[in-house]
């Protein structure tokens, strides 16, 4: 070995030991600071659900092929970062002998060179792909925007050098006649041989660089520990083992994350705020999951992309939330970490000792409330909190299994709860729940006006179900209340009617299922309606072993189905659509034929749009679509559909708030129904239909309007099916 092999030789393994001993120190603060987040013991178990479900999702890249490309592009730089160490480890031995290899054998060889050539191309596809999406093209709606640009290019130019790196070293031995792997193993280093001078030299100093590179991201990764575009290399594996549901490919929605309090969950008849956590009023109330998926963000900003507040030009951003609190989090952790922390009279739990150490900079950002506006230097805007409409968009999309949705309602459960701090409307909406039992204020006793003037009579509930009732139907406070969801409620009975199936419906003994309430962060006030409900669905089914309820409204469903259980509700929960394909698919309901294919009923073309608690919430796509077939229609899908839905604007008690910044949702929504050429939007879900029904008002209303506008409107897929079994034009 020469003067320069011992140089650079032992330069690299100093390097080396000091990468990776601050690498593996700085993984260790982020598992201490992870810590500091409150206690959720469900996270752990089952471990063989869990471990397949993270193998799943990581191996196979199930989320992040749902983007082609970036998808693609993505998995090749992701096995290329994990093989490529034993690059590292040759490069080692090549900084103190240029002819040193690992393996000789030609399968390792032809390895090494596909997976170095795939990174290369991988990262080069992605960089070009953030370029393209990059704000200063794309403009503020950009996914990237917001992302911390600075790191991702220093994240990429490592890569894309390690790989280059990896050529030129193979490149150099080659030259040098010290490649010992055939041409079809390595043919671009064989190609590179050919170009390159015969130097060993340059072979250690290519092989130094490598591991400098290697190192310098390792030093500065373990510089910033909130560096997410780096660290969820590592952490993704947990927070997905970790997330809410043990399945791959189950993202964290349908029903709320349960109220915790030290862990467990949390009795409200028996709570004390005093000594109870209610939500996340402080960072540290966020459990340590919340903490590992701040963390673990990326920057990536699929959730921003997908997020209907932010693309209707809102403040609110799932990324950057995540990212607020990410930073918020460590800034704080020195204080916390020191035992740092205030009563509920807002006394500090520390002694001065313990806080000694602390620097000012964490004592200062203990100060910061979680909701604030800017001039209280609060961490996120109550706006902000509050144009989250939970339609899960952001939880679908996230390829690291962030839980933004039960994050923003932990917050929203603190403001209404705790501080009674919450948008004026909902003061409205929550008198009328506890006072009336249904978001409009109206009085039982009108429950079975939908009813009227219907050929048949609509059996009412008295006393436990008769054994001959299938069916208990449950029309929901839409259903029961609005007069353009009451005619969905009609359809669905007349339907229903016409099949012969046996149903009948509770009238004035139904309640508002709490959702509004619940998504609204009104915990206390959600479990009331549950509780009466519960206990008179109890009384009505008895000991009977199926339980089977009808809904229409979408968030009813998504109740009753994933939110109920934990109360005692056990229920066989249908959505209205799925009963009445099953009964389509029976001959029990039959269509009549129709000449045009093409169109909806009258030749007019008909879109659907998915409701989020029905779709994205459920899994629930091909009923309503397989309905808008039978009944002798042909469907023109807009260009966001299924699991990329775009909200109506309705849920997370959206729908009596009033939108006063950016363009509404509900138009927006409906200017991609009209720029299908539909004049029939279908729906499947009450919440929807108003909001859409008001969207198409309003554009009808303007001076400009087109005729399509004027005739077009929004029916539930229960009204074309049952214009299709009765022969009749809409």
């Amino acid at each position: 070995m020469t003067v320069l092999n011992w140089t650079l030789g032992l330069a690299s393994v100093v390097l080396l030991i000091v990468g990776f001993g601050m690498l593996g120190r700085a993984g260790w603060s982020i598992y201490r600071t992870v810590q500091l987040g409150a206690p959720d013991p469900t996270r752990a178990q089952p471990v063989g659900p869990r471990l397949r479900a993270m193998l799943t999702e990581v191996l196979g890249h199930t989320k992040m092929l749902k983007w082609g490309i970036v998808g693609v592009g993505h998995w090749f730089v992701m096995v290329g970062f994990g093989a490529l160490v034993l690059t590292l480890v040759e490069a080692v031995g090549e900084t103190f002998a240029p002819r040193w290899e690992l393996w000789g054998w030609s399968v390792y060889g032809l390895f090494i060179e596909l997976i170095a050539l795939t990174t290369v191309l991988g990262i080069g596809t992605l960089m070009v792909i953030r370029q393209r999406s990059h704000p200063r093209r794309a403009g503020a709606r950009s996914r990237f925007s917001g992302s911390n640009f600075a790191q991702a290019y220093f994240v990429e130019l490592v890569i894309l050098s390690i790989g280059i790196c990896i050529f030129l070293i193979r490149g150099f031995k080659a030259a040098n006649g010290d490649l010992h792997y055939p041409v079809w193993a390595a043919p671009i280093s064989r190609g590179l041989g050919a170009i390159l001078p015969a130097s060993l030299a340059a072979v250690s100093i290519v092989a130094f660089v490598k591991v400098a590179v290697s190192m310098a991201w390792a030093m500065v990764v373990a510089r910033n520990l909130t560096m997410g575009v780096a660290w969820h290399r590592f952490t993704a594996f947990f927070n997905i083992y970790f997330k809410r549901e043990p399945k791959a490919n189950t993202p964290a929605l349908g029903g709320l994350k349960p109220m915790l309090s030290g862990g467990e969950v949390l009795n409200l008849e028996e709570a004390d705020p005093d000594t109870d956590t209610f939500g996340a009023g402080k960072i540290e109330d966020f459990s340590w999951k919340s903490w590992l998926d701040f963390t673990t963000c990326t920057e990536c900003g699929r959730c921003q992309s997908q997020c209907p507040a932010w693309n209707t030009a809102k403040p609110l951003s799932p990324k950057l939330l995540v990212l607020g609190l990410r930073d918020h989090a460590y800034a704080k952790a020195p204080y916390l970490a020191a035992g740092g922390g205030r009563d509920a009279e807002g006394e500090e739990k520390a002694t001065p000792e313990q806080l000694a150490g602390v620097p000012a900079s964490a004592l200062a950002e203990a100060e910061r409330p979680l909701v604030g506006p800017a001039e209280a230097n609060g961490i996120i805007d109550p706006e902000v909190l509050w144009d989250c409409t939970t339609c899960g968009a952001c939880v679908e999309q996230c390829p690291v299994d962030i839980e933004h949705v039960d994050t923003i309602v932990d917050m929203r459960r603190y403001q209404v709860m705790i501080e009674s701090e919450f948008p004026s409307e909902l003061g409205g909406l929550f008198r009328n729940l506890e006072n009336k039992g249904n978001p409009w204020g109206q009085n039982n006793s009108d429950r079975l006006a939908w009813a009227k003037d219907l050929d048949f009579e609509v059996p009412v509930v008295d006393g436990p179900l008769a054994d001959d009732v299938e069916y208990l139907y449950w029309v929901g406070c839409a259903g029961a209340f609005d007069d353009r969801a009451r005619k969905t409620s009609r359809a669905v009975a007349e339907l229903l009617h016409l099949a012969g199936v046996s149903f009948a419906v509770l009238g004035e003994m139904e309640g508002c299922t709490g959702d509004p309430a619940r998504r609204a962060g009104n915990e206390f006030l959600f479990q009331m309606l549950a509780q009466q409900n519960v206990e008179t669905l109890g009384e009505v089914f008895g000991d009977r072993p199926n339980k089977k309820l009808i809904v229409t409204c979408a968030h009813c469903f998504n109740t009753f189905k994933n939110e109920y259980p934990a109360l005692g509700g056990h229920y066989e929960v249908v959505h209205h659509t799925q009963v009445l394909n099953k009964l389509v698919r029976e001959k029990k309901l039959v269509p009549l034929a129709r000449p045009e294919r093409d169109a909806a009923v009258g030749g007019r073309p008909v879109t659907y749009h998915d409701p989020c608690y029905l779709g994205r919430h459920n899994k629930i796509y091909a009923p309503p679509r397989e309905l808008i077939e039978a009944s002798g229609l042909q469907l023109a899908e807009m260009p966001r559909n299924s699991e990329r839905s775009f909200c109506c604007g309705a849920g997370g008690a959206r729908m009596w708030m009033e939108e006063r910044i950016g363009k509404r949702i509900n138009l927006d929504r409906v200017d991609e129904a009209l720029s299908t050429g539909a004049e029939q939007i279908a729906t499947g879900c009450p919440f929807c239909r108003v909001m859409l029904s008001d969207g198409l008002t309003a554009r009808a209303s303007e001076p400009d309007a087109a005729s399509q506008v004027a005739e077009a409107e929004v029916l539930d897929v229960a009204q074309l099916l049952l214009a299709g079994v009765k022969g009749e034009s809409r």
